[in-house]
């Protein structure tokens, strides 16, 4: 579970922060999947390869 702590009152920053850290970790990806039930391996295969080739795009786009 993420922990922010909340300095000088600054709800919005803190907000924000939660948000950055759940987005890093895949921790709402993790549960929306979850959500979903059951999935045929085809096409959990399919979203794999999908996001195999978005973060490699991502990752190329870093190193140029």
């Amino acid at each position: 579970m993420t922990k922010v702590i909340v300095r000088n009152g600054n709800v919005d920053g803190a907000l924000r922060m939660v948000k950055q850290r759940n987005a890093k970790d895949g921790s709402l990806k993790k549960v929306r999947e979850r959500q979903e039930g059951y999935m045929k391996p085809g096409v959990k295969n399919r979203l794999a390869k999908k996001e195999a080739i978005k973060n490699a795009r991502r990752n190329n786009r870093n190193y140029n």
